[in-house]
């Protein structure tokens, strides 16, 4: 996401979500607590855009994406989004859907690390939110359900079938995307879907806390680690080691390069500045 600004002006109130911005923290939270969060068209909207304008503000360095109440997010609005598809055509279809995938790109485009912290529910749409975050915080009353095949359509909805797999592994993605059944908090966490555990009612908490060291710490190398992660996924060795080469050397001519050696050598922390 390149960091210049055209003619659009800064958006100064998100309609579809809560946004906060403190010390380079930024918290998104779904805010539907009545509907567990369920997403509406205005909803994704708002998060495909949010991300790109926060990446060219250049103020964020970590993202804690949260919801309100009693769980994380329902997924998509059974009345406002699945009842509103069923008299839409092919090409508005194809839109919204193409909107979608849009919101789990910007999620892995943007270039600081993405936090979900996840209580109750995340179904549907709102597992895959969750899936496309960099890590995922979780109370013991979280439950992921990809319910996509339960509703007649694809379990690869907005990118899951590629994204699961890489995270969990083809066997458990398979039974996950195809069967529709909810994984719950411990289980999530054996196989690798939830990043951290916490006590009961501790996931915003920790997911603020490790949004915080993130962005404490060096906020360029951290995004070039994404990038590279998102990357690397599709590349053979040969063409990633030689990305891994180009971007080290770029890092090398790095602020944060050089201030490391001066804090090691006089025997300080480093001042991160992410140049």
């Amino acid at each position: 996401m390149a960091p210049f600004t055209g003619s659009a002006p800064r958006t100064e109130k998100w309609q579809h979500l809560r946004l906060t911005v403190d010390s380079g923290v930024a918290t998104v939270t779904l805010s539907r607590p009545g509907k567990l969060n369920a997403l509406t068209f205005g909803a994704y909207a708002d998060l495909r855009d949010l991300l790109p304008e926060l990446a060219r503000d250049g103020c964020v360095r970590a993202l804690v994406l949260g919801g309100e109440g009693r769980g994380f997010c329902s997924g998509g609005d059974v009345d406002e989004i699945i009842g509103a598809t069923l008299a839409m055509d092919t090409g508005r279809l194809l839109d919204f859907n193409r909107m979608t995938g849009q919101v789990v790109r910007a999620l892995r485009e943007c270039p600081f690390p993405v936090i979900a912290a996840v209580h109750g529910v995340a179904a549907g749409a709102g597992a895959v939110l969750a899936l496309a975050a960099d890590f995922r915080v979780a109370d013991p009353t979280a439950r992921f359900a990809f319910l996509f095949t339960r509703v007649g359509l694809s379990g690869g909805d907005m990118g899951a079938a590629y994204l699961l797999p890489r995270v969990v592994g083809l066997g458990h993605a398979t039974r996950l995307l195809m069967l529709g059944e909810p994984v719950r908090a411990d289980e999530a966490e054996r196989i690798g879907l939830v990043s951290q555990l916490t006590e009961e009612g501790g996931a915003a908490a920790a997911a603020q806390s490790l949004a915080r060291r993130l962005a404490a710490g060096p906020a360029l190398a951290h995004a070039q680690t994404k990038a590279l992660l998102t990357a690397e996924l599709d590349m053979p060795l040969a063409a990633a080691v030689e990305l891994d080469a180009a971007t080290q050397a770029l890092l090398m001519n790095s602020a944060d390069y050089a201030e490391f050696h001066a804090a090691f050598t006089e025997k300080r922390p480093p001042v991160w500045q992410g140049r």
